[in-house]
């Protein structure tokens, strides 16, 4: 069986690209890896040799344990006054199930063409003349010739297309903030690093994850000790993954973006360390404050404050806010943001960061503009459209969502995780809800 994201092989290649990141010379290491690959035809030699190498490289990595995050959100808690939100009754779930609608259609418009570059999109869309986007990608128009060379993805690609959606379809993006709510509902706010292993050994499918998810999940089922299982034998540790994951935690963080901060941490540590986790962190606080703002760029101005400022998380920000204020044409702000981080894989975490606030700022409040824009550019389409989405569903609140991406996901959700398959997109926002009411009673 060949299971992808945990192959020795694919392990070195990555792990090589990451190690030069954290400013480790791998030099002689990257030669001889070189070599065994130019003189072995056999794959399954290869394999074992990668595995060999893949341990000596875990003596090369720096202490990049999550120690250091844990003192910085200690000195935010000594300097930082603590918010409890004022947000209740209707107000509140509106803005909670604009989240999760936002969310859903922003995931679901970019899920046709996850992976795919910028240039492959607009040739796919300029086909059936549905370029610039503004509604879900549909297939019809479109050269068979060209669906056979950029077939839609395999993952619910086709069943995502404008003519055949039922439902939000099944998707890691969405996955994740239903476990991460389920997790809440069981262990509460308090919960621990070793709570979430535990909901995900659980209810979620170990090829249900992917990248950094997946290779924690084989790290747990090693029965390695929880500090050890976001390093061990995993090159993605800091691409996109847990950010995906931090929706709800600003979501029952309203107004308290330390708050959803540092639970997005406690969640994040499971899998990732430096930029994976400040990602997480970021987009929670986000947020936490989209309860508060009527404009998104007030919100990711304000979250920069619960990440580090010289991490290339902040960075990654403050540029792709910068392009977007500068420059009025969306396809010249990408030509800029697309040449900067031309180096990041296409689910690292801090090209996709950059995208996410300059899309957010670009698309100025209006929810059809911000998923559309960011779709068009690429990376992770589906997991910048959903956190895109879920932010500007958030400010604005579900009954100002247009009905035209609301309505055909006809308020229901599937989910390989056990429990939360087939039901109502109101049932989440509803629980998510609950959650914010008993969080307010117990502080009280």
């Amino acid at each position: 069986m060949d299971i992808s994201w945990i192959r020795p092989e694919q392990l070195v290649e990555f792990e090589f690209i990451q190690l030069k990141d954290e400013g480790i010379q791998v030099d002689e290491l990257q030669h001889k890896w070189d070599e065994i690959k130019k003189n072995n035809n056999d794959p399954v030699k290869v394999r074992n040799k990668a595995r060999i190498l893949l341990d000596k490289m875990e003596s090369f990595k720096k202490d990049i344990s999550n120690e250091n995050i844990k003192l910085f959100l200690k000195e935010l808690r000594g300097s930082k006054k603590e918010i409890h939100s004022t947000y209740r009754g209707e107000d509140l779930y509106n803005k909670i199930s604009g989240g999760w609608n936002g969310r859903a259609a922003g995931c679901l418009l970019g899920k046709p063409v996850e992976k795919y570059r910028r240039d492959v999109i607009k040739e796919i869309l300029m086909s059936n003349k549905s370029y610039p986007l503004n509604n879900y990608i549909t297939g019809k128009g479109i050269p068979q010739e060209l669906l056979s060379k950029y077939p839609w993805n395999r993952h619910d690609g086709k069943e995502s297309l404008r003519e055949n959606i039922l439902c939000m379809t099944e998707d890691d993006d969405m996955n994740y903030a239903m476990l991460n709510l389920y997790a809440l509902e069981k262990y509460g706010k308090d919960f621990t690093t070793e709570n979430i292993a535990e909901t995900w050994l659980d209810i979620l499918p170990a090829l249900s994850t992917f990248t950094a998810e997946r290779a924690a999940y084989n790290n747990l089922l090693r029965l390695m000790d929880i500090s050890e299982v976001p390093v061990y034998h995993n090159p993605y540790r800091e691409w996109i993954g847990a950010m995906i994951r931090a929706d709800i935690w600003g979501w029952v963080s309203p107004g308290n973006p330390l708050q959803a901060a540092e639970l997005a941490f406690r969640d994040a540590s499971l899998t990732h360390t430096r930029d994976g986790v400040y990602g997480a962190m970021f987009i929670a606080s986000t947020l936490s404050l989209s309860f508060t703002v009527d404009k998104p760029g007030e919100a990711l101005k304000g979250a920069l404050n619960y990440i580090p400022s010289g991490s290339r998380t902040a960075k990654a920000v403050e540029f792709g806010m910068s392009i977007a204020h500068q420059i009025k044409s969306w396809e010249s702000v990408l030509d800029v943001l697309l040449d900067e981080y031309r180096r990041y894989f296409w689910v690292h975490s801090v090209n996709n960061m950059a995208l996410i606030a300059a899309a957010l700022v670009h698309g100025n409040g209006n929810y059809e503009d911000s998923i559309c824009r960011t779709v068009m550019a690429g990376l992770d389409t589906d997991s910048t459209g959903a956190t895109v989405g879920a932010i500007a569903g958030t400010i604005i609140g579900f009954d100002r969502l247009p009905s035209k991406w609301i309505a055909p996901l006809n308020n229901k959700i599937r989910s390989s995780l056990k429990g939360f398959d087939n039901l109502a997109i109101s049932n989440l926002a509803e629980r998510t809800y609950k959650l914010n009411n008993k969080f307010y009673e117990e502080i009280k």
